[in-house]
């Protein structure tokens, strides 16, 4: 029982002989005057044994002991859950309950808190009680104030267990462990995309309304984001942000920021699995992809599934007889720039890579590492279906279509289909 409310009763039971002189206020013992007046006087004559803290009332410093003692006294009828002041255990009930005694008259939002309700309050009154030091912002509380002088200070407290890296707000570290754990708690009602941020989600949302709420002020066009904005604002200007090191020029500051690792060696993104670094996150996305297996780009015409987009499109050229790289020596095209590099080399008669047993010399790198096998008998790709075991990741391909059964090479006489590429090439001679 609070003491106000021992006062009060006092007030109905016996006649007011002892005032206090500061507020006035009247108290049927002396005894009840003296606890009262250790409030103005700020004398803390109960003492904890324990840390040397001192406190008003009896009541107060046995509450405090609990804290070191762990006892637990008040406990939830509901799930069982035990609390150190009774106080505690009334806010808790209203989790079970719903309970929400705290009312904004202005809007009508309950709330089942007292410090909930005034923080809310400050939403309408505008006040901001929490100033900063170093510069005039201010704040509606003291937690979002030591957040924001973080910023200033260059301390970051919450620091990710999985890769060091360190933020000045606990939040944005939420947010950050969502790239190792892959969670993404925000999805689109509409298309069921997942999203690891409530914000990135909002901005998608508009792909379906047709929401563009950034207008450029120096003509008509609009944009669903900030930053695309912005990048259409500089073909107004002319303006675009340079690197001082070589001088590029980038449409928008922040690959100008990935472009400055290429100079700084800077790599912030590492794997969990097995510690390589990479200088931005869409290339660690796509190595972990090595280790998950995940093959999201999948071809309607053979069936064929790759990690990388680029894979993939160089992949669908087999179908569509695409060859875009042609050679400046021969006019011979090819799907892939690799391939155009390492021919370009049959005409310079460059081979780069040497081996150090037989003294053989390659164009390309690979086909060095694969003779290398021939020396070693290393067969380091393995059937899941029968054990056996090849040298080359395309040979195994090839062995593994005796399982499948599959045959992705067709006759556009006959229809007949193959395994692999020669023996369609044999076929074709029967009817020509």
């Amino acid at each position: 029982m609070s003491h106000l409310v021992i006062h009060r009763q006092t007030d109905t039971i016996e006649e007011e002989t002892n005032f206090c002189e500061v507020y006035g206020s009247g108290f049927s013992d002396n005894s009840m005057l003296e606890k009262h007046l250790r409030t103005h006087a700020g004398r803390k004559n109960h003492s904890c044994e324990f840390c040397g803290s001192s406190f008003i009332y009896k009541s107060y410093l046995k509450r405090h002991i609990r804290t070191h003692t762990g006892e637990k006294p008040y406990s939830c009828e509901f799930c069982g859950l035990a609390f150190a002041d009774h106080s505690t255990l009334r806010r808790h009930k209203r989790t079970h309950t719903g309970g929400k005694p705290y009312n904004c008259e202005v809007c009508g939002l309950s709330f089942s808190q007292n410090t909930n309700y005034k923080r809310h309050m400050q939403i309408h009154t505008g006040e901001k009680i929490f100033p900063c030091e170093i510069c005039s912002s201010a704040f509606r509380t003291k937690f979002h104030l030591n957040e924001h002088i973080c910023r200033h200070t260059g301390y970051k407290p919450f620091s990710c267990e999985v890769c060091d890296s360190s933020f000045t707000e606990k939040s944005v570290l939420k947010v950050h462990i969502r790239t190792h754990t892959g969670e993404k708690p925000y999805s689109c009602e509409v298309c069921g995309s997942l999203f690891t941020r409530k914000s990135n989600l909002k901005v998608h949302m508009r792909s379906h309304t047709g929401e563009k709420p950034y207008s450029c002020d120096m003509c008509c066009s609009s944009f669903t984001n900030k930053p695309n904005l912005q990048a259409h604002m500089l073909t107004h200007t002319g303006g675009k942000p340079c690197c001082k090191i070589c001088g590029s020029s980038f449409t928008k500051e922040s690959i100008l920021r990935i472009h400055m690792r290429t100079h700084t060696g800077e790599k912030p993104f590492s794997c969990e699995v097995c510690g390589l670094f990479f200088t931005t996150k869409s290339t660690l996305k796509l190595h972990m992809r090595i280790h998950t297996g995940e093959k999201p780009y999948f071809c309607e015409v053979c069936g064929s599934s790759f990690a990388q987009k680029s894979t993939f499109q160089v992949h669908m050229r087999i179908h569509t007889g695409e060859k875009p790289y042609s050679c400046d020596f021969c006019g011979s095209a090819f799907s892939n720039h690799s391939n155009l590099r390492g021919h370009i080399q049959t005409h310079t008669g460059e081979k780069p890579h040497s081996c150090e047993v037989c003294c053989s010399s390659f164009t390309k790198k690979s086909n060095l590492e694969r003779h290398m096998r021939t020396h070693t008998g290393d067969k380091p790709y393995s059937c899941e279906v029968c054990s056996a075991s090849f040298a080359t990741t395309s040979t195994l391909k090839l062995h593994m279509r005796t399982h499948t059964g599959e045959k992705p090479y067709s006759c556009e006489v006959c229809g007949s289909s193959f395994i692999n590429k020669s023996n369609l090439q044999v076929h074709m001679r029967t009817h020509s």
